[in-house]
């Protein structure tokens, strides 16, 4: 059966509308989260209790899982099931005009996302990145009109399927979106209306880019967390790969912004009962046995400007090439020594 009407007679059946935000924003939007990972599956998860028409593609025991018994939502505050209908590939759901896309999947698993959705009639409609790096947005230009940056900063954990954990109080997470490569329209506020009604904080940026690249000199972190046990190690190699990477950065005249400090007092990392926070996505794809990681489009995306400007990047390289013997299970994560680090051509 084709997931339109699945979702038709499921709205009619089980989800109460909040027909009062639909008047604020001016049509209901329809939200498609393609990838219900850590960050996909809160997204998903929260826009569903709050009364959002949501549909979830997914892969795999996630899919099984959440098409079964729905996705528990797990917050400092407790647990919530959300059900909405999910989906294995977007040629099952009948796409139209008020759609929205969220890609909420890998760096490297983009390309194929943005095959299917081509193939499954997606023209017009809106396409925002809810992910890390800088790449997926200019990947995403290739097939679609209207693409859209979004800066994530969402503690969240995807440990097994059926469940997903976030830690932000007394918000759930903060996003800066904007129009790619600049500018806002009436998609970005109406996402940043939905968003800061179900339980975020979404702020409309015209120039989303360089939040996005702030968040990229954070995410040089995240295999440094997964392969490193030692606090001193992970300070010695985050503090040499992040100046590494800012004068690549400051060389190829791209600027980033600085995190607003009055917004650390909207999501503060909060412990949940029970339940210890995993670490970065990075660390969470190597706990599951994913057999691929996104640092090639984190500290790899240093290391290929290095390349086109001639800039030696040898700790990003080192730790591109950490992350392949974690994802390969050639590293154990959280055991490596302090690797040499030699200078890369």
């Amino acid at each position: 059966m084709p997931i339109h009407l699945t979702c038709r007679h499921f709205l009619m059946a089980c989800c109460a509308i909040d027909y009062h935000v639909i008047h604020t924003i001016g049509y209901l939007m329809r939200i498609i989260v393609f990838g219900l990972g850590a960050i996909g599956g809160v997204v998903a998860a929260q826009l569903s209790l709050a009364g959002h028409s949501v549909i979830g593609i997914a892969r795999g025991h996630q899919l099984e899982a959440v098409s079964r018994s729905g996705l528990a939502l797990l917050t400092p505050e407790g647990k919530k099931t959300a059900t909405f209908p999910v989906c294995a590939d977007p040629r099952e759901i009948s796409f139209s005009s008020s759609d929205a896309v969220l890609l909420a999947m890998k760096g490297q698993d983009t390309a194929q996302a943005l095959f299917q959705l081509k193939a499954a009639g997606v023209v017009e409609q809106p396409v925002f990145c809810f992910q890390n790096g800088v790449a997926n947005e200019t990947l995403a230009l290739r097939f679609f009109r209207n693409v859209y940056g979004v800066t994530v900063m969402l503690p969240a954990d995807f440990e097994k399927p059926g469940e997903v954990a976030a830690y932000g109080v007394p918000k759930i997470g903060i996003f800066d979106i904007g129009r790619y490569p600049a500018g806002i329209d009436a998609a970005v506020v109406n996402l940043c209306q939905i968003l800061n009604a179900s339980g975020f904080v979404a702020n409309a940026r015209s120039d989303v880019i360089r939040s996005k690249y702030r968040k990229l000199l954070g995410n040089l972190r995240n295999i440094i967390d997964a392969a490193f046990g030692d606090e001193q190690l992970q300070e010695k190699w985050y503090e040499k790969a992040r100046a590494e990477a800012e004068e690549v950065l400051m060389t190829a005249g791209i600027e980033w912004d600085s995190f607003d400090a009055s917004a650390r007092s909207q999501m503060v990392m909060t412990a949940i009962p029970g339940r210890s926070r995993i670490g970065s996505s990075t660390l969470q794809s190597v706990v599951r046995g994913t057999g691929s990681l996104e640092t090639s489009y984190l500290n790899g995306e240093i290391v290929l400007l290095g390349r086109l400007h001639n800039l030696e990047t040898p700790y990003n390289s080192a730790l591109c090439s950490l992350s392949e013997k974690l994802a390969n299970g050639q590293l154990t994560p959280k055991t490596a020594t302090d690797v040499p680090v030699a200078s890369v051509p």
